[in-house]
């Protein structure tokens, strides 16, 4: 079992879609299907996994740009319809559990920063029994999107933790930017909606292929 001893960090905050959550192919799938649905132009699976970790409103604008604005309720709608008719399959990732009880006994605020809903994350923690594992979450729906730092900085203010003690793990570019943008530190894990080319362009402290590998690299250097 790996030891935890917080060092360097404090606060470590987590996505939660391709991060904790695997969940990647199912919120792709179902912004193509939405897009099917609604006449619009259907984005390439590469395309659909971009926008993963945005807000919504963002995501759906970005994968279909030629839809008029007076439509973007209705994909909206066509989405969650998708989403919700997988949502209850949706595991997390092996070694969460695990990674995320360690973390709390060792001492470590844990929060959350996702482009889920509120809604949508509080049913996903109750169903996954993490409902009281995190200190502090902020959603999508609560403030400003990734990568706008808002999130973030409502985490640190929450926790009373600074940039520098924070550690944001994420599997987009976006929840990096938010990290920079926030002046937190970033971890970056490839297993998720992003590639780890692109991950590494934004130069976080280290990217990891796993959550054993991640547990490892904070019992190393957290």
């Amino acid at each position: 079992m790996t030891e935890f001893h917080p060092k360097r960090f404090r606060l470590i905050v987590f996505d939660w879609d391709g991060t904790l959550a695997d969940s990647t192919v199912i919120i792709a799938d179902a912004i193509r299907a939405a897009c099917g649905d609604v006449g619009a132009a259907v984005p390439d699976a590469v395309a659909a996994r971009y926008v993963i970790g945005l807000g919504l409103a963002d995501a759906l604008r970005h994968v279909a740009p030629a839809l008029p604005v007076g439509r973007h309720a209705e994909l909206a709608a066509r989405y969650r319809y998708h989403y919700l008719a997988r949502d209850g399959e949706i595991p997390l990732f092996d070694g969460v559990h695990e990674l995320l009880q360690e973390l709390d006994g060792a001492g470590f605020y844990l929060a959350v920063a996702t482009g889920k809903s509120r809604i949508g994350l509080d049913r996903a923690l109750r169903h996954h029994g993490l409902a009281q594992r995190f200190h502090v979450t902020r959603c999508a729906d609560e403030g400003r999107p990734k990568p706008h730092p808002d999130m973030l900085l409502h985490v640190m203010a929450t926790t009373g933790v600074g940039g520098e003690h924070a550690l944001m793990v994420g599997d987009t570019t976006h929840d990096l930017d938010l990290a920079r943008n926030a002046g937190a530190h970033a971890l970056a894990v490839t297993y998720g909606a992003h590639p780890a080319s692109e991950l590494a362009a934004c130069m976080p402290l280290a990217s990891v292929d796993s959550i054993a590998a991640l547990r490892r690299w904070i019992g190393e250097n957290g």
